[in-house]
């Protein structure tokens, strides 16, 4: 009986042993690998910590500088308001009721007691530009209708004015359709500056002055459309009644052109007659 105990406790001892040294071995490579995790987990936590370096928010920021001198400033402020103007289509107000001065309400009496109103842009030296239906009869029979007397408002008061050229027009909203004018009285308006090379091209914004319903001259702004056949141009701008010879300015303040009508039972849809050197040959001084 002895002697079979003693086999008996051998292997239970040897079992006993193996048991405890394999569960120290998984305890060890459990703690490995527990271990190894953590240093991955701190290299992962280390590169972020890198990277944050390298990213930021959209806010700028501007290092400390020297003072900026006067000219710097004016040429920095100059060139902001250049970039608005540019990418924004804007006038500054000083250069838009400038300009309004430019322009004065037309009325000429007909005939028939009745009498029409428009606009007229100053040239200088007595000068106006306006359109053809606004100082003629215009149709298929003028006789029956013509315009006796021209008279333009310069501070409240009405001046004469007569015609001294005209185009070939014989309807309205027609390549032809401006006229000339001059006054003899001696008048103080500020003369506009006369672009003919303006290329109206899609999307330009453009800045339209004019006697709207007879209430004054009045600003409106809009956008260039296309040129149609007979050489007008489109543009999405209010095209109320009076407007009608005021100016259409580019985003330099100069005029490039006069509205001259609008589609029917649309008054954002209007007509614009680009500026050309026909229409000046009798004004020597804009030659």
């Amino acid at each position: 009986m002895t002697r079979g105990l003693i086999p008996t406790l051998i292997f239970a001892f040897s079992a006993i042993v193996f048991f405890s040294l394999g569960n120290l071995l998984a305890a060890r490579a459990a703690t490995t690998t527990e271990s190894d995790q953590i240093a991955a987990l701190r290299a992962e936590v280390g590169a972020l910590q890198r990277q944050r370096s390298e990213i930021s928010g959209t806010s700028g920021r501007v290092e400390p500088r020297g003072a900026m001198d006067d000219h710097s400033r004016a040429a920095l402020v100059a060139d902001i308001k250049q970039q608005l103007k540019n990418e924004m289509g804007l006038l500054p107000v000083s250069m838009l009721r400038d300009r309004r001065q430019s322009f004065v309400e037309l009325y000429s009496y007909d005939t028939t007691g009745a009498s029409n109103y428009g606009t007229a842009g100053y040239l200088g030296n007595g000068y106006f530009v306006t359109v053809k239906h606004g100082v003629v009869a215009l149709g298929d029979q003028p006789e029956s209708r013509r315009i006796v007397s021209i008279k333009i408002m310069v501070e409240g008061r009405a001046v004469a004015a007569k015609i001294v050229d005209t185009g070939d027009a014989h309807v309205e909203v027609d390549p032809g359709d401006w006229a000339i004018l001059k006054v003899k009285e001696s008048i103080d308006l500020p003369a506009l500056s006369v672009n003919l090379r303006y290329g109206f091209d899609f999307a330009d914004p453009i800045f339209r002055l004019g006697n709207d319903y007879s209430k004054g001259i009045i600003l409106s702004t809009g956008y260039v459309g296309q040129r149609t056949s007979n050489n007008l141009v489109t543009c999405l701008t209010d095209g109320h009644p009076g407007v009608s010879g005021g100016g259409v300015l580019n985003g330099d303040g100069q005029l490039v052109g006069i509205p001259i009508g609008r589609m029917q039972g649309d008054y954002r849809f209007s007509f614009i007659l680009p500026l050309r050197s026909e229409m000046f040959r009798k004004i020597g001084f804009l030659n």
